[in-house]
């Protein structure tokens, strides 16, 4: 047994990727595990299985490349070394819309690369918008994080958490209302003192 303690998954990030990590961890920690919008967060996060890599891609075709590149990553490892992952890419794909016909193009890579049923891609982004929503309802916010991002998931740790809990449409219904009572005003002031 190896009693040498593990490093954070994104001990390695570069100096100029740290402000994107930072964020999206304070996203994570006061929002998606705070407000517990993902009762399957907590876990990965707390026990070192979360690994955050920022993209710097200024295109499409960039980010993919990024993107597959991270898949055979994550792929490589164990799910007791990673267990879910998180493509942060600040620079690209800014635009909602965009972003939101690229999520065609990334599952596309998952059947490329041969990684259908191991791994999928849910998304977050800071306009995220659901489908006959209006721009502003907060339920909006349960998708919004600091960056546009790419959540990479192992289907096995999504089959086990759904195994897990009888009513997985509950999640959805509890955010609403969590949201809901929190109101715009709630959400922005869960930030207040990150900003300055």
């Amino acid at each position: 047994m190896n009693d040498t303690p593990r490093l954070p998954m994104n001990y390695d990030a570069l100096p100029e990727d740290r402000p994107y990590i930072d964020a999206t961890t304070s996203w994570l920690e006061r929002a998606v595990i705070g407000l517990n919008l993902c009762p399957f967060a907590r876990a990965p996060h707390v026990q070192g299985k979360l690994r955050m890599r920022v993209s710097q891609a200024r295109d499409a075709d960039a980010l993919l490349d990024d993107l597959c590149g991270e898949l055979q990553s994550l792929n490589a490892l164990t799910p007791d070394e990673c267990e879910t992952g998180l493509l942060i890419h600040p620079f690209v794909l800014t635009d909602f819309l965009d972003y939101n016909d690229f999520l065609d193009v990334a599952d596309a890579a998952v059947q490329t690369l041969g990684l259908e049923g191991e791994w999928q891609v849910a998304s977050f982004h800071p306009d995220y918008q659901f489908a006959d929503s209006a721009k502003d309802d907060i339920e909006n916010f349960s998708n919004r994080s600091p960056y546009p991002t790419l959540h990479l998931l192992r289907e096995a740790s999504i089959e086990r958490a759904m195994d897990s809990m009888s009513d997985t449409d509950s999640i959805y219904r509890r955010n609403i209302e969590t949201l809901q009572r929190l109101g715009i005003d709630g959400w922005q002031a869960l930030w207040h003192d990150t900003k300055g």
